[in-house]
């Protein structure tokens, strides 16, 4: 598991906990475990879209598990950030379909255009690159996920587009907007 060296606040709100004891009263008592997947999505939204090691100590501590058991769970799934990432995260596709339809090509010019490789993050804290596993949208090949949307049928012209429109503030990246896809 990578571990970021960078301090990070733990910051468990009242609202926060609400939101969590709420996630908690879908599962058994003595089940809390399985309250696991929304928790930690719940937690890195509310500490700048990343976890710590002492933030996935307190996941831990707070459902009663082991913390290897935080651990394995954000070091296998690509939705969890194991350190600081950009205000924009584009998320490229680069299984089969998308792979074959150009993906690695658009990683690489994606990240040549930002002056990155994939996993990093513009010096500016705006953009990291990443390529994940399949998101499940074969047919719109090739994609990637920014923020809770897809962007389909992706060109580089339509990159340099998403790009552009991230630096003016035009996309929100969780609610449907103008700019979406149609």
């Amino acid at each position: 598991m990578e571990v970021s060296n960078i301090h990070q606040e733990i910051n468990i709100t009242p609202a926060l906990q609400a939101r969590i004891d709420e996630l908690l009263s879908h599962y058994p008592a003595d089940k809390k475990k399985s309250a696991l997947l929304p928790v930690l999505h719940e937690v890195q939204d509310a500490h700048d879209n990343w976890l710590s090691a002492p933030l996935m100590d307190k996941v831990a501590e707070i459902l009663e598990i082991q913390p290897i058991e935080v651990y394995e769970v954000v070091s296998f799934y690509t939705m969890y950030n194991q350190k600081p990432i950009g205000k924009y995260m584009f998320e490229f596709c680069r299984t089969s379909c998308c792979a074959l339809r150009g993906a690695e090509d658009l990683i690489d010019y994606t990240c040549q255009k930002l002056g990155i490789k994939p996993g990093e993050t513009t010096p500016d804290g705006m953009f990291t690159v990443v390529g994940v596993e399949c998101l499940g949208a074969c047919g719109y090949a090739p994609m990637m996920q920014l923020g809770d949307f897809y962007k389909e049928h992706l060109t580089k012209e339509k990159v340099d587009q998403i790009i552009e429109d991230c630096r003016a503030g035009k996309i929100d990246l969780h609610k449907q907007d103008s700019y979406t896809e149609q």
